[in-house]
């Protein structure tokens, strides 16, 4: 068990996932409770309003256990970087998605796709070209782009970029023009 610390633990944007993490072990539970299968600790990011003292468990996930629908980080991850990819015909869903890190100059060439794409920036800063248009977006900021629109990103900040890059297909379909 560890302590959350308001101040060192929080999101930047002041959710406390601790919280959050601790109501949803409660929630496994009850869900296993009532299907009579082994209660199990269960690390997600959910997020919800509030502050305070929290206990939250940080233990090994046993994946031999999880019920269908959950896709582990390991299961997503592509080589030995920190990129992952899901594509989402693989499991049932109609959407993908990269999770991407990224160093400052870092980002991949000039691409499209014949589906729209949405990038959510969850750390950093990035420069984003749509088509024509040259775009710098931070944390926070959600970025979409029309299917068959010429574009790429690059983390023009001086630490890692995180950035989720949602793709409207449960296919990932790509074709890079540099």
């Amino acid at each position: 068990m560890r302590q959350f610390v308001p101040g060192r633990d929080a999101e930047a944007h002041g959710l406390d996932v601790a919280a959050a993490e601790h109501e949803l072990d409660a929630m496994v539970r009850v869900h296993y409770a009532l299907d009579g299968a082994h209660s199990r600790h269960v690390s997600s990011h959910i997020e919800t309003l509030g502050g305070g003292r929290v206990a939250v468990e940080t233990g090994r996930m046993n994946t031999a256990s999880l019920p269908d629908g959950i896709v582990t980080a390991a299961q997503t991850r592509i080589g030995t970087g920190r990129t992952r990819r899901f594509v989402g015909a693989e499991h049932g869903a109609d959407v993908s998605y990269f999770f991407v890190e990224n160093q400052p100059g870092e980002g991949p060439g000039l691409h499209w796709h014949p589906y729209s794409e949405t990038w959510v920036v969850l750390e950093g800063t990035v420069r984003i070209r749509r088509g024509d248009d040259i775009l710098i977006a931070e944390a926070g900021d959600t970025v979409t782009v029309p299917p068959r629109v010429v574009h790429g990103f690059t983390n023009i900040g001086e630490g890692t970029l995180r950035i989720l890059c949602i793709h409207a297909s449960a296919e990932i379909i790509q074709t890079f023009i540099d």
